[in-house]
């Protein structure tokens, strides 16, 4: 027998095992069906990250009226260009690996929400410290990656910014400083006694990943000159 002959052979067995109707369903529907279904599940799991990233879903919650009236105030709200930066610009990373890790770690949100944790306008004023610098320590950790989606240092015009604000972005250009280490009150009120909590989360994160002297010494000057 010749070769071609059992090769349309093989071909044939492997077509009709495919598509030969078994005790419920052939193979090739149940192929076909997985494939459809696996679309299926996949946009709707894309629908999903979206809606879930909206400022409408973010604000839903009664506990994010304080958040959502300061942010109103805050020129990522309101500003010349008409750009604006919704919560999930600053809260919810781009890459897919930390965006999978912030949505699984909102599910202490929902548990927090249900619990009434920050439910009065008392109670969250009173953990708005503790929530500020759980914030900061995931951006300063991050060099502020979420800023960072909208603002480069390389890309920034010195010479029309105010003077002030030229002569700190080449400051922490030339010192390794980081968005957070300056901007922390930029959506949000701070809460008194921000600076002291903000040098505590430098100074922990310096001693977990070994920075270099330099980066604590430029901040701690910075964080100084505000108070001064």
């Amino acid at each position: 027998m010749s070769e071609p002959t059992e090769k349309r052979r093989l071909i044939r067995r492997i077509w009709d095992a495919i598509w030969t109707p078994t005790a419920v369903l052939s193979t090739g529907f149940l192929l076909i069906a997985g494939f459809l279904a696996g679309i299926l599940f996949w946009g709707g799991f894309h629908w999903t990250l979206e809606m879930t990233n909206t400022e409408e879903f973010c604000t839903s919650c009664h506990t994010m009226e304080t958040n959502l009236g300061e942010y109103r105030e805050t020129v990522h709200y309101n500003n010349h260009s008409g750009v604006r930066a919704i919560c999930s610009d600053c809260h919810v990373p781009h890459e897919w690996q930390y965006k999978m890790k912030a949505k699984i770690m909102a599910v202490k949100d929902v548990y927090h929400e249900m619990l009434g944790t920050i439910s009065t306008p008392e109670k969250y004023e009173e953990r708005r410290l503790e929530m500020a610098a759980a914030v900061w320590k995931k951006m300063k950790a991050s060099d502020s990656r979420e800023c960072r989606n909208c603002h480069a240092f390389e890309y920034m015009d010195f010479t029309i910014q105010e003077t002030r604000a030229a002569d700190n972005h080449q400051k922490a250009i030339d010192t390794g400083m980081t968005c957070i280490d300056c901007h922390q009150g930029i959506a949000h009120d701070l809460p008194p006694g921000y600076l002291d909590e903000y040098n505590h989360v430098v100074e922990t994160l310096a001693e977990a990943t070994r920075e270099i002297d330099g980066d604590i010494a430029a901040i701690r000057s910075y964080l100084g000159s505000v108070t001064e």
